[in-house]
C-alpha cells in the first residue's frame, strides 16, 4: 500500500463537506429524473411470507461470495457491519418477483440505507479509499445481483464500475456494479418473470433468480445456471487503494481505530434443563450475553434461571412480560390438541422477534433452542453467524414422522392426527438445522436422527440424574408416567397389562377418551408416594422429550421399560428398550420383570 501524503483537520473536513455537496446535488437531480421517467408499468411486487414463490420454477442463475474471507481480517468489526448492512437488505429483497419487461433497481427494491432501518457502519470504497460508511458493504450484494443478471441474459440498464480495482474481485474481470444512494443504481429488465431469491447462510451470501425459463429471448442469451459464478473477495487491495482504519492520518475525519474481532456469543435461552445449563457454564465466558425469559432468582424461581451463567458472570437479560404473558394464555389452553399446539409455536416465534432484536450486529455466535429456530432462520438473524441448537425438542420432521407412525397403527385414535405443522414452518426448520454448525442434546434418539438427516456435528450430554432418591421396595403394579395418550404409548400399555392382568397407576389426566382403560383396574399417582407399590415404570412413547421420571425410577432402583424415543441411550442401567408400537415385546418385557 502506497504511503498517503497527510491531510489535515480542515482539508479533510472540506473534502468531505465537498464530497456530501455534490452527493446531494446528484441525488436530487435523480430523484427528479426518476418522477419524470417513471420507471416501469408496475412496481416490483413481495411475493407474501407464507409463499416461497419458488415452486415448480426453474434456476435462471446464482451467484455466491464468502462473508467473511475479507479484504480486512484485522478490522473484523467493519467485516461485522457489512454483514449486518447484508442481512437487511437481503430480507428486503428475498421473494421478490418481478414481472416480464419491468425494471428491478437495487434501491427501489432495498431501500435507504439508515441507522433506523437497522444499517450500521460497514466497509466502504470511496474515491480510493476504504471507509467506514453506514450502510457499506452493500456493493457485495449489487455485485451478485449483477453477475446473476449476466448469467440470466437479462438486459442490463444501468450499472456502475467501482472506481478501484481490487484484486481478486468481480472487478478484475468486468463484473462488479457498485451502488451509492441513489443516484449510483443497478437495473436491470428480463423478458420473463422472475423471483429474487437471497440468503445469507453461516459463511456464503448466496443469490439466485428463478423463472419458467419459457423465454426465447432469455433462453437464446441465458447462460447456465447449473455452474454459479463465486463472488469471492479475497486477496490484498490494489497499490492505489488506501485503507482508513490504518493509514496513519489521524487528523482524517474518515480515521477510525482498528477493532479486532470481539467473539462473543449470545445465549438465546427459555427453559431450563440441567444438562443445558451445565454445559453453558463450560462455554460461557465473562462478556458473552444471556437473553432469559425471567431471571428466577430474585423471584426464588429455579426453574426460570440458568445458574452456570450468573457463576460465569455472563450478562443476563430478561423478557419478563412476555414470559408473564405466555404463562397467562397458556393456562387458558386445553391440556393438549391442536388448538394448543398452536398457541404455543405462536409463543416461540414471538420470543424469538423479541430476542432478535436484542441481539447486537456484531455478536459472531448463537446458542438458540429448536422452538426459535426457525423464526430466525426466516427472519435472518442467523445469517453470517454460527450457530448451535439446544434441542428441548425433537424437530418437527421427527415429530411429525413418529406421530404418523403411531396414527397408522392406531387409525381410531382422536389424538394421533389432531395437528400437524404448517409445511412452511418445517421447511424453514429444517433449513435452519442444515445450516447450524451442531446440536447439543442428551437425547440419544433426536441426536442419532440430527446425525443421520443433516451429517451435523452432535454434542450428546448425559442425562443428569435426580439425586437422593430413596430406594423403594418392589411392588405388583405398573406406573405409566404420563397421560394416556397415544404418542405416549397407552395403547401398548393397555394391551400388555389386560394380557398380564396388571394393575396400572396413571399420571396424567387427559387420555384417548372416557372409558379408554376398560378391562384394566388404574389407580391415580399420588406425589407423595410416586413409586409406592410399583414393580415397573413403563413408557413406551413414540413420542417423549424428557425422561425426567423415568431416570428417577433407575435410581430408586425401579426396573424401566421404554422405547428408544424417550431418549435414553441403550445400555443404561436397570432399562429395557422396546420398539414403539410393540405391544408383545412391551408385555414379554413385563412377563419377564414380574415373574422374577
Amino acid at each position: 500500500m502506497q504511503a498517503p501524503s497527510q491531510t489535515g483537520w480542515l482539508e479533510s473536513r472540506a473534502r468531505k463537506a465537498w464530497f456530501e455537496f455534490r452527493a446531494n446535488g446528484l441525488r436530487i437531480s435523480r430523484m427528479v429524473r426518476d418522477t419524470a421517467e417513471r420507471i416501469g408499468s408496475h412496481p416490483v411486487r413481495r411475493v407474501p411470507r407464507k409463499s416461497t414463490g419458488l415452486s415448480g420454477s426453474m434456476l435462471l442463475a446464482e451467484s455466491e461470495s464468502a462473508l467473511w474471507a475479507s479484504l480486512f481480517d484485522d478490522q473484523t468489526a467493519m467485516v461485522a457491519g457489512k454483514v449486518q448492512n447484508l442481512r437487511v437488505a437481503v430480507a428486503r429483497l428475498n421473494g421478490l418477483t418481478v414481472e416480464a419487461g419491468d425494471v428491478f433497481s437495487f434501491w427501489k427494491a432495498v431501500g435507504r440505507p439508515v441507522r433506523s432501518r437497522g444499517f450500521v457502519e460497514g466497509r466502504e470504497l470511496r474515491e480510493g479509499c476504504m471507509i467506514a460508511s453506514v450502510g457499506g458493504g452493500l456493493c457485495q450484494l449489487s455485485n451478485a445481483l449483477y453477475s446473476a443478471a449476466l448469467a440470466a441474459g437479462m438486459e442490463i440498464i444501468e450499472r456502475h464500475a467501482h472506481s478501484q480495482v481490487v484484486q481478486g474481485s468481480l472487478a478484475e474481470h468486468g463484473r462488479d456494479a457498485t451502488v451509492f444512494w441513489n443516484y449510483l443504481d443497478l437495473r436491470f429488465r428480463s423478458p420473463e418473470d422472475f423471483v429474487v431469491e437471497t440468503k445469507l447462510t453461516r459463511d456464503r451470501l448466496i443469490v439466485r433468480f428463478h423463472g419458467n425459463g419459457r423465454s426465447p429471448a432469455a433462453a437464446s442469451t441465458r447462460r447456465t445456471a447449473s455452474h454459479p459464478m463465486p463472488v469471492t473477495l479475497v486477496g490484498k487491495v490494489s497499490a492505489a487503494l488506501n485503507d482508513c482504519g490504518d493509514c496513519g492520518q489521524s487528523e482524517c475525519v474518515e480515521r477510525f481505530e482498528p477493532e479486532p474481532r470481539n467473539g462473543r456469543t449470545a445465549y438465546l435461552l427459555d427453559e431450563v434443563w440441567p444438562e443445558f445449563d451445565r454445559w453453558t457454564g463450560a462455554q460461557a465466558q465473562a462478556g458473552d450475553l444471556a437473553f432469559l425469559p425471567m431471571d428466577g432468582v430474585r423471584r426464588k424461581r429455579p426453574g426460570y434461571t440458568w445458574p452456570s451463567l450468573r457463576k460465569e458472570g455472563v450478562k443476563l437479560t430478561e423478557h419478563r412480560w412476555l414470559t408473564l404473558r405466555r404463562s397467562f394464555a397458556s393456562r387458558r389452553l386445553k391440556a393438549q390438541g391442536a388448538q394448543r399446539q398452536k398457541k404455543l409455536l405462536a409463543f416461540d416465534a414471538m420470543f424469538a422477534q423479541a430476542y432478535a432484536k436484542a441481539v447486537p450486529y456484531d455478536i459472531e455466535r448463537l446458542v438458540v433452542p429448536i422452538g426459535m429456530l426457525a423464526e430466525l432462520w426466516r427472519s435472518g438473524v442467523l445469517g453470517g453467524r454460527h450457530d448451535t441448537v439446544l434441542m428441548t425438542r425433537a424437530p418437527i420432521a421427527m415429530l411429525q414422522r413418529d406421530l404418523d407412525r403411531a396414527a397408522a397403527l392406531h387409525p381410531d385414535s382422536p389424538t394421533l392426527g389432531d395437528f400437524r405443522a404448517d409445511e412452511a414452518l418445517v421447511q424453514c426448520e429444517d433449513s435452519a438445522l442444515g445450516n447450524a454448525d451442531g446440536i447439543v442434546t442428551p437425547h440419544a434418539a433426536v441426536a442419532d436422527f440430527l446425525v443421520e438427516r443433516y451429517g451435523i456435528a452432535a454434542t450428546r450430554l448425559d442425562w443428569v440424574v435426580p439425586g437422593r432418591v430413596e430406594k423403594s421396595a418392589p411392588g405388583g403394579r405398573v406406573l405409566f408416567p404420563a397421560s394416556a395418550l397415544g404418542r405416549k404409548g397407552a395403547y401398548e400399555v393397555r394391551s400388555a397389562c389386560a394380557a398380564l392382568d396388571l394393575e396400572v397407576c396413571v399420571m396424567g389426566n387427559a387420555n384417548e377418551g372416557d372409558h379408554f382403560w376398560r378391562g384394566v383396574r388404574t389407580y391415580p399417582v399420588r406425589p407423595a408416594a410416586l413409586f409406592e407399590d410399583v414393580g415397573c415404570v413403563v413408557l413406551p412413547a413414540f413420542v417423549e422429550h424428557r425422561p425426567r421420571l423415568l431416570l428417577k425410577a433407575c435410581a430408586a432402583g425401579i426396573p424401566v421399560v421404554c422405547t428408544p424415543e424417550c431418549g435414553i441411550p441403550a445400555g443404561y442401567p436397570g432399562v429395557t428398550l422396546v420398539s414403539a408400537g410393540d405391544a408383545q415385546a412391551l408385555e414379554a418385557s413385563l412377563r419377564i420383570i414380574f415373574s422374577a
